[in-house]
Order: structure tokens, then C-alpha cells, then sequence
């Protein structure tokens, strides 16, 4: 594979005068800026509808699109809003320049969806059908239960009236045509997020740069996924898991990190031809170029945590199944270049899958200066099918983690690295990752900006006040980019 560089900067962070970024006008401006910094990836996180937390892992469903990055300006441009739309919701600024205000995007962005629904869904009635019978296999169920779980207050669909909950014909009947106008309007908003993101990614492909998108491997446990597909997921009687995902105690948490997401029927899945995960990539590579699947190792074995546990230390590892469904996602899917996710705790057994998949694995140079000194990440133990990092979103940045990491790491990546005030610190990690064998290198946005740990994206096990951070307007200047040119044309990326 040829060697190239990227970027990650997840939607919502992008630049821009509304509440949040979106996949507008700032979004092409930030892929002109990577086309002309000469890099050939953008990688984000995943688009989908948060549930809780304002989480893009946990979402109300795997496939569908989150509303709040739909670009008003652009829904006015292509006259599907009212002439002055944006100019009415911008008077409710002034916004956070350097933060995302999730409460207000949602107030604001919502009621003009809402109002772009009245005003333009006619002269859109052909595209919609289309669209609706292309998505039917997860559209009409996420729909419906987005409609239901708005007339059921927002609860969760356990505490749904149990006709409802367990999906009996005539409960469903009744709930489509009581709900139609709203079913409408929530498959309509689809509409609008795919017709967005297909436009930017034709603008991405255009300019010689792929999407690098992501892919949980679970969902959220009061997801339209796990109401309309309980058996897809090991449940009891009354639809609630048996057992719950999590990982065990490691660096980032001393009770491991308790996600509490319910776990697959790998049996099941296995007899139906891994139908669900076949159709859940195959959306995938309509939205991505490249797909990383996160938390890989959970495709060998899971840690499951019974239901209920206070922390995650109480667990066993349970098999997954391994190469038997790699084996069928990329015959069904030949052309997705697929990517693991490998951080963490990592035995012989994953070491052996992603091998026989012949994936690119990860590799963190944050994680390469233990004092030791023989960590695979140290760029001299790396080999070439590897996307390498400083840090991903779940990471400190590159100035943050030299500030707060142990004395004795600190240093030793100083004199490995040759880190200098003259050249700056972070860009002499940054040249540090380009030089490096790796085939595939993503920088993140806050690393080229030289920004501290006020910038971080998250911090794993942390409930509160994560995803929040957001580019500064101007940031993307040109000598910037001619900065990244440079490192970029030195290392033949």
C-alpha cells in the first residue's frame, strides 16, 4: 500500500458560526485545506445519533445519521429552507468559539429540520421514496421508535407499554398510523443527513482525499438496533442483557471501564449468515472510503460483565467469532479497506487474528516510552501495515501527554525524538510519526494547532464533559498547511 497521511477531527469540532460543526460550508473548507496541506485521509468518528452523554459510541442507532450535523446553510442554499433561515438562527448567538454547545444545537437545529420538513418535503417526495426503499432494512424501525420514544417521553423502551416493547403486529399497526406524520419527518431528516455527507464525501473524493470513518462494534443497549433486533443480542425473557460489555482494569481505569452495552448471539448471528453485521458494514462503506472497526479484540473474545455489576472487575472472557465472520465480511465486502482497532490488552490469540485478517492494526507513539525501552510502538519496532498516531481521540494531545506524562517517559521521548523548542516539541513528534515505517500516519487537528490537554477530545472512563472541544475559526491558515506540505513531501506520503 502506498504510503499517506491524514487528519482527525471529528465533524462536530469543526469551525463555524452556529453551535456546532457540521458538514457545511467549514467542512469543505477544511478538506481544501487538507488537499493543499497534500494529505490523503480525513478520519472521523462515528456520525451517528448520540444517546447519551453526547457520545458518537453510544447512538440511538448504528445506521442512521446524526441530525445536528446537517448544515443549515446549505439546506437554504438548495432552497429546501426559507430565504433567511441561517440569519434567523444565528441571531441567537454569540456561540462558543472553542466548545460545542450540544443543549443549544439541539434546540436551535431541531425545530429547523422541522421547519425544513414543511417547507420542502413535496418537491422532495420522489427522492424520499427512493431513499426509503433503499435504507428499509433499519429506516422504518429507527424511525418509529424515534417517534415512539418521543410520544413515551423520552424513556427507554423497557418502560414502553409491553406491546410496544415486544413489537406484537397490532401494537405496531396502531403506533405507524397514529405516528405516520412523525415517522415521516424522522425518515425525512435522513434523508438530509446522507444526501449532506454523500455530497462531502464526492467533495473529499474529488480532491484526492478518503473518509476514514469508524464503526463500534456495539450498541447501545436502549437502541432502535436492540428493540427492533432482540435477537441479534443475548437477552432474557424480558429483554434485558444477560451480560454487558466493558473491559477489565487496565492504564486508563483501575475497575476496568463498564460500557454496559449488551452482547451479540454469535450463534445466531453465525446461522443467519451475519445478515445484521454484513448490512451494518455495507452502510458503512456508503459512508467511508476506509472503516475502522473499533474494539477488534472483542471479534476474538469479549470481556462480559453480568448485568447489574458495580464495576467491570467482576468479568470472564467470552469467544467471539474470530475469523469465521472476517471471512464473510470481506467476501461480501471485497473492496472496503478495513482497519482494527488493536489497543489495549492484546494476547498472542487477537495478535494471530489480525494477521490472518492481513487488517492494518494501530500503533500509539504515546504508548512507546516506557522506560523499559522495547514497546512495539517505538517507531524502530513498527512495520508497514500499521496506521500510527501520537495519540487518538481517547488520548491526551501531544503537548498535553509531554506535560503530564511520567518524568522518565517524558524524557526518553525527548531524546529519542530529538525534541527541540526550535523546531517545537509537537511538530518534532509529528516529524517523528511521518518518518516512521508505518504505510498510514493520522495527525490529529489539535496536535497541528500545538494545543494542550484544555484541547482533548475525551478521557475513557470520565462521565462528564467529554467531546465538547471544537476548532478555533481561522485556525486552517496557509501556512499551516504548507508546514504539513513539507513534513509530508520529506517522508514520500
Amino acid at each position: 500500500m502506498m504510503r499517506s497521511a491524514g487528519v482527525l477531527l471529528h465533524v462536530t469540532s469543526l469551525p463555524g458560526p452556529g453551535p456546532i460543526g457540521n458538514m457545511g460550508p467549514a467542512a469543505r473548507q477544511f478538506l481544501d485545506f487538507l488537499a493543499e496541506a497534500g494529505q490523503k485521509l480525513w478520519q472521523v468518528l462515528p456520525l451517528t445519533p448520540p444517546a447519551s452523554g453526547n457520545s458518537p459510541y453510544s447512538a440511538y442507532s448504528v445506521f442512521a445519521g446524526n441530525p445536528l450535523l446537517i448544515s443549515p446553510e446549505d439546506l437554504e442554499e438548495e432552497g429546501l429552507l426559507p430565504p433567511g433561515s441561517c440569519a434567523a438562527l444565528y441571531a441567537n448567538g454569540p456561540f462558543p468559539d472553542q466548545e460545542v454547545d450540544f443543549e443549544r444545537a439541539e434546540n436551535l437545529l431541531l425545530p429547523l429540520l422541522r421547519e425544513s420538513f414543511a417547507f420542502s418535503r413535496e418537491k422532495l417526495r420522489e427522492e424520499l421514496a427512493t431513499f426509503r426503499r433503499e435504507q428499509s432494512f433499519w429506516l422504518e424501525d429507527y424511525a418509529l421508535f424515534m417517534a415512539l420514544r418521543q410520544e413515551q417521553g423520552g424513556c427507554g423502551f423497557r418502560n414502553w407499554p409491553r406491546p410496544l416493547l415486544f413489537r406484537e403486529k397490532q401494537a405496531m399497526e396502531k403506533a405507524a398510523h397514529r405516528l405516520a406524520e412523525e415517522v415521516d419527518f424522522y425518515i425525512f431528516v435522513q434523508y438530509l443527513f446522507f444526501r449532506q455527507w454523500t455530497a462531502l464525501r464526492h467533495y473529499a473524493n474529488q480532491r484526492g482525499i478518503r473518509i476514514f470513518g469508524d464503526v463500534p462494534i456495539y450498541v447501545d443497549g436502549e437502541s432502535a438496533d436492540v428493540w427492533a433486533n432482540p435477537w441479534v443480542f443475548q437477552l432474557d425473557e424480558d429483554l434485558q442483557p444477560v451480560e454487558v460489555a466493558g473491559v477489565p482494569p487496565d492504564a486508563f481505569s483501575e475497575d476496568g471501564q463498564l460500557w454496559g452495552n449488551p452482547l451479540y448471539r454469535w450463534d445466531a448471528l453465525k446461522a443467519d449468515g451475519y445478515s445484521w453485521w454484513i448490512r451494518r458494514l455495507t452502510i458503512a462503506s456508503q459512508l467511508y472510503d476506509w472503516v475502522r472497526i473499533d474494539h477488534f479484540r472483542g471479534l476474538e473474545s469479549c470481556w462480559a460483565v453480568p448485568r447489574g455489576a458495580p464495576t467491570a472487575r467482576i468479568g470472564s472472557w467470552k469467544k467471539g467469532p474470530g475469523m469465521d465472520f472476517l471471512r464473510e465480511v470481506k467476501k461480501a465486502l471485497p473492496h472496503c479497506h478495513f482497519v482494527a482497532e488493536d489497543l489495549g490488552l492484546i494476547g498472542d490469540e487477537v495478535r494471530a487474528l489480525l494477521a490472518e485478517s492481513g487488517f492494518p492494526g494501530l500503533a500509539v507513539l504515546q504508548f512507546a516510552f516506557e522506560p523499559w525501552g522495547n514497546s512495539p510502538y517505538l517507531p524502530h519496532n513498527m512495520h508497514r501495515n500499521l496506521v500510527a498516531y501520537i495519540g487518538t481521540h481517547d488520548n491526551d494531545t501531544a503537548l498535553g501527554w509531554l506535560t503530564s506524562a511520567p518524568p522518565e517517559q517524558a524524557n526518553y521521548a525527548r531524546e529519542y525524538m530529538n525534541l527541540t523548542p526550535q523546531e517545537g516539541e509537537v511538530w518534532g513528534m509529528l516529524r517523528t510519526l511521518y518518518a516512521s515505517v508505518a504505510d498510514t500516519v493520522v495527525a490529529m487537528a489539535q496536535d497541528l494547532l500545538e494545543l494542550g490537554s484544555q484541547a482533548r477530545m475525551n478521557v475513557p472512563a470520565r462521565a462528564e464533559g467529554n467531546w465538547k472541544w471544537r476548532v478555533a475559526s481561522g485556525a486552517f491558515i496557509q501556512d499551516l498547511a504548507q508546514r504539513l506540505l513539507k513534513l509530508t513531501k520529506l517522508y514520500g506520503r
